[in-house]
């Protein structure tokens, strides 16, 4: 029974749209309506809110992060697989919010936040992947998913099998999010970050 009020609170905590609470909050507009639509921190940066994408980034990847937290205080029994548990129901929630009729962001934030805590150095992957590919190639979706693509391939490396299998199945829903993303990359318009597009349009995720 804990361990589904664990499920259902990761859920309820990653629904919470960080971004479009803070957009509203500060004067910057309904994020809905704002770019590419996306309740995410690279959507919010369009707004010219550095600030508040940053705010929202930090925010979404905490939403994972504490539940997966929760999961280690609360059920200490299930170890591994309540944490990954845990922290999908938020990425899901981020992805899927009940409160915004299940439009809800691409989870790669969310995603980067619960790897931390499931065990910092899948994370560190993930996030030197997903950073390294914008820096390199311009394109925040694409740094994104081969971000999300990369945390289930170090679990293994570092002997986390339960991880793994949980990373990679939401690998599958990062990918899922971006499949307009993944079509304008194989057409070659996807907007390049500092480009004449917005990279925005590309929402890489957040």
């Amino acid at each position: 029974m804990t361990l589904y009020l664990l499920i259902a609170a990761g859920y309820l905590l990653g629904s919470i749209p960080f971004g479009v609470i803070l957009t509203r909050l500060f004067g910057a507009g309904d994020l809905r309506q704002i770019g590419s639509g996306n309740i995410g921190a690279t959507n919010v940066l369009r707004t010219g809110r550095k600030g508040l994408a940053a705010a929202t980034l930090i925010l979404d990847g905490a939403k994972g992060a504490v539940a997966v937290l929760l999961a280690r205080h609360f059920v200490p029994e299930l170890g591994d697989h309540a944490a990954m548990i845990a922290g999908a129901a938020a990425m899901i929630g981020h992805c899927y919010p009940v409160w915004l009729k299940f439009r809800g962001g691409k989870g790669v934030a969310t995603l980067l936040g619960l790897a931390l805590a499931l065990a910092w150095p899948i994370g560190l992957v993930f996030a030197i992947v997903w950073l390294g590919t914008v820096l390199l190639l311009r394109i925040s979706s694409l740094g994104g998913m081969l971000g999300a693509v990369s945390a289930p391939l170090a679990a293994l490396a570092f002997g986390h099998q339960v991880y793994a299998i949980g990373l990679a199945g939401l690998a599958v829903i990062v990918l899922w999010r971006h499949r307009e993303n993944i079509a304008r990359l194989r057409a070659g318009t996807e907007p390049r970050v500092g480009g004449k597009k917005d990279a925005a349009e590309g929402a890489g995720g957040a």
